[in-house]
């Protein structure tokens, strides 16, 4: 674990020895801000809760987690720096898992700063703080999880563009899986079974029922699981790599 906190205060600090943290910073909560106030139209809706705040965030991490992710291991290629890093005395796993959990602390860090937004309804009205909470966690889990997609498709690719649009369509393939318009093509031809199979592996549909206010086993282990699925994939991405 030693080796996980070094890379990870590495990494972590890279993120603002550059104007690269402030400006994802500024663009994610400007988004987040104009997504809920302008497009949700959340005074409009005269309800003091923060449903149409968390309904967008899959669909804004869709773009911005891989657009954080993007540099983790293509830029390491790119510049040749990830040779160096290779050859220190510390395992594939513990790098994969410190510059894994130094993108994921900086997307926790940048979702904190939205509690304005929570400040916002408690001063309006009376919303149910233990939803508003257990939709926070989720909403940080499902953050995890496209983190540890883009990270993968980072390290199979020297092009942070390209890792870019991979990352964002693999995503896309994970949270438009149970969208209304796919479970409803679907359901005109595939047998049931399928279409349930389909719909569970849909980020909407574990994140949506997590923001209800209850927090079901299932869904924490179905995005712990994905994340770890796919941080595995990234050390073997990485692995190969080495050994060639």
């Amino acid at each position: 674990m030693n080796a996980v906190s070094a890379v990870f205060r590495r990494e972590f600090a890279a993120y603002f020895a550059t104007p690269i943290a402030f400006v994802f910073l500024v663009i994610f909560l400007v988004a987040m801000g104009v997504f809920t106030f302008y497009v949700g139209h959340y005074f409009d809706m005269g309800v003091a809760d923060l449903t149409v705040f968390f309904s967008y965030h899959p669909w804004l991490y869709l773009f911005l987690m891989p657009a954080l992710a993007m540099r983790l291991w293509a830029e390491e290629k790119r510049s040749g720096s990830i040779e160096l890093l290779l050859t220190l005395p510390l395992p594939v796993w513990a790098t994969v898992l410190g510059k894994f959990l130094a993108a994921w602390a900086f997307a926790g860090l940048a979702l904190f700063l939205t509690f304005p937004v929570w400040l916002t309804t408690l001063y309006l009205g009376a919303p149910d703080n233990g939803v508003v909470l257990a939709s926070y966690i989720g909403s940080l889990l499902m953050a995890g999880t496209y983190l540890a997609i883009g990270a993968a498709v980072s390290a199979a690719t020297t092009n942070q563009v390209i890792a870019f649009v991979a990352a964002v369509a693999v995503c896309f393939l994970f949270t438009a899986a149970g969208a209304p318009i796919v479970m409803e093509s679907l359901s005109g031809w595939a047998p049931a079974p399928l279409v349930e199979a389909v719909a569970s592996f849909s980020f909407l549909t574990h994140f949506s029922a997590i923001t209800e206010g209850v927090i079901d086993l299932r869904d924490a282990i179905f995005f712990l699981s994905l994340t770890s699925l796919f941080l595995f994939a990234n050390m073997l991405i990485v692995e190969s790599g080495k050994g060639g």
